[in-house]
């Protein structure tokens, strides 16, 4: 190919003085001079952090990537962005996913950058990489950090998705303090992120579905050398790409947005992924919506027997033959002939794939569970719709109708949940407010409200739980999550009170609110809507631009791309 072709000799490539800096400042770091005479520059894209504990061995796996670069005769230039760790981060990582996109886009289009790898794990990395890569659209491919092993506690193997259950047998007393603290050593025991089908392992599922990351790469554990191997050859492949010119918007079509929803449906993947994957295509340009999400969910049982909707974890995927072996035995109710970023198919990646282990990935004629996917819930209390994981919930509860029992906020919550005299029991519908994308704001993974000490103490397992906010994809229960419009944004949900019934009935896909048209404008002229006072900085501009659950809950004005060409230069 010409060097006029590349990108980064538009930076390298000059003559006179706006050459010497670009290049003289870059040489400072040991960079021979032919480097920059037409070699693609790829950049590395890392979202390495201490304070991001499931990245944190991203600067070894980033070596592999440079050496892969390297051998396939590219230029790697690693560079930082935005870290999220969701298990540190206040109010929530969500908050910032939108702040991240911006930083890796305009890290991306601002530099001398031909081709990128994206670094992510942890569960809003990778969805504000690909979101900021995608509104500058060069060819990129994503490199996820993999899964930790699983945990090993008192005999039995543990992950992500059993805190909640800790949570529950220490609030009963069944858990001690040093057990408790001796568990979280057991879980969390090496490298990497959630061991179970959470969101992080969610997203790492999404990319290999759409196309975006080479096979295998979903499951491999982050401990394990295969992982290293994967970044190598991600490295040599971005450098074919860049000679391709195989552009994010050439592999993000409308039918790989398909099969990652029918993908997250067979693999029991987090609520979550609605949300992400909408603002992923409105970046590139995709026409998707909510109900795209029941649709193409619907016919797909669940495939992947791992925890929370099963048993098992994501180490365990990789051993009975990763994602490309459950992608086989779907493969009728897929796209198979669309590209992907190692320029074949669908169905050249998935084909004469194996099943290893049948207790792992199981068959379409004889799946672990029929209900799977995302069920998207309408009526009067969410008229823009609301989302419900039926692989996690309860199927006693998929029809109910109870009194609610609302929480205000997530302070009332917290002061209330286990009070004696709380006027609650095993039929009521517990309602939480103001915890969606303007109200928390960054719409926080509390939607699955533990359930009141007194209702455990008497077996209670799970309740119907309804709120505007998120839930972890670790999480399992009968919850309806994102409702929408939220009620910090003028919702139905905001007028909600103690006593009212709710009717859910997943079958029909409806949620009914049994109040009228009447006595709800009757509460609007006793209780005006007020919207939150102006707050300064980054949050208020959240608050402000931020859209609602059912868009994707990224801001407005980041609808689309700003495409790669820069015709300024900085001297």
């Amino acid at each position: 190919m010409s060097e006029q072709k590349l990108r980064s000799q538009q930076w390298f490539g000059k003559t006179g003085k706006d050459g010497f800096i670009y290049r003289a400042w870059m040489k400072n770091q040991g960079i021979p001079d032919d480097y920059f005479q037409g070699k693609p520059v790829i950049g590395i894209c890392n979202t390495w952090s201490e304070l991001t504990p499931c990245n944190a061995h991203f600067r070894e796996l980033a070596e592999f990537v440079k050496k892969g670069v390297i051998e396939a005769g590219g230029f790697p230039v690693e560079f930082p962005v935005m870290s999220l760790g969701e298990t540190l981060i206040k109010p929530t990582a969500m908050l910032y996913r939108n702040l991240a996109s911006m930083d890796v886009e305009e890290s991306i289009r601002a530099n001398p950058i031909d081709g990128v790898v994206l670094m992510c794990g942890c569960d809003k990395t990778t969805p504000s990489l690909v979101m900021g890569a995608c509104s500058v659209d060069l060819p990129s491919l994503v490199i996820s950090g993999g899964p930790m092993m699983k945990g090993k506690f008192k005999g039995k193997e543990i992950g992500t998705s059993d805190v909640w259950r800790f949570a529950e047998a220490y609030k009963l007393g069944e858990l001690s303090q040093s057990e408790f603290i001796e568990a979280e050593a057991c879980m969390a025991r090496t490298p990497g992120h959630c061991a179970v089908m959470g969101t992080a392992s969610t997203m790492a599922t999404m990319v290999e579905a759409l196309g975006l990351s080479l096979p295998q790469n979903a499951a491999i554990p982050a401990a394990d050398v295969r992982r290293k191997v994967l970044a190598q050859h991600s490295g040599r492949r971005i450098v074919e790409m860049v000679k391709e010119d195989l552009k994010l918007s050439k592999v993000l079509t409308r039918e790989a947005f398909e099969n990652a929803i029918r993908v997250n449906a067979a693999t029991g993947g987090s609520t979550n992924f609605v949300i992400h994957l909408l603002a992923i295509a409105g970046r590139i340009g995709v026409e998707l919506d909510l109900n795209d999400f029941d649709k193409f969910s619907k016919q797909i049982p669940l495939l992947a027997n791992i925890q929370p909707s099963g048993e098992h974890f994501m180490e365990d995927l990789y051993y009975a033959g990763g994602l490309p072996a459950l992608m086989n035995q779907m493969k009728d109710f897929l796209h198979t002939g669309i590209i992907t970023v190692n320029g074949k198919t669908v169905g050249e990646n998935i084909a004469n794939t194996p099943i290893y282990d049948s207790k792992i990935i199981s068959t379409m004629e004889n799946p672990f569970k029929r209900d799977s996917g995302i069920a998207v819930v309408k009526g009067n209390l969410a008229p823009n719709g609301a989302v419900v994981k039926p692989s996690a919930a309860s199927p006693e509860l998929y029809k109910h109708r109870g009194k609610a029992v609302v929480f205000e906020n997530i302070e009332d919550y917290h002061a209330r949940i286990d009070l004696p005299d709380l006027d609650i029991d095993s039929t009521s519908v517990m309602v939480l407010k103001n915890v969606g994308p303007k109200g928390y704001p960054g719409m926080a993974e509390v939607g699955n409200m533990g359930i009141p000490k007194k209702l455990l103490e008497k077996g209670v397992k799970d309740m119907v739980r309804i709120s505007d906010g998120r839930m972890s994809g670790t999480g399992f229960g009968t919850v309806v999550l994102h409702v929408s419009p939220e009620s910090a944004a003028g919702g139905p949900l905001n007028w909600v009170q103690n006593g009212d019934y709710i009717a859910l009935d997943l079958d029909n896909r409806s949620i009914h609110w049994e109040v009228s048209d009447e006595e709800l404008e009757a509460r609007k002229l006793a209780q005006p809507f007020q919207a939150q006072a102006h707050i300064r900085g980054y949050v208020g501009l959240f608050i402000d631009r931020v859209s609602q659950a059912h868009e994707g809950a990224d801001f407005d004005f980041l609808k689309g791309g700003s495409g790669s060409i820069v015709t300024r230069d900085s001297h």
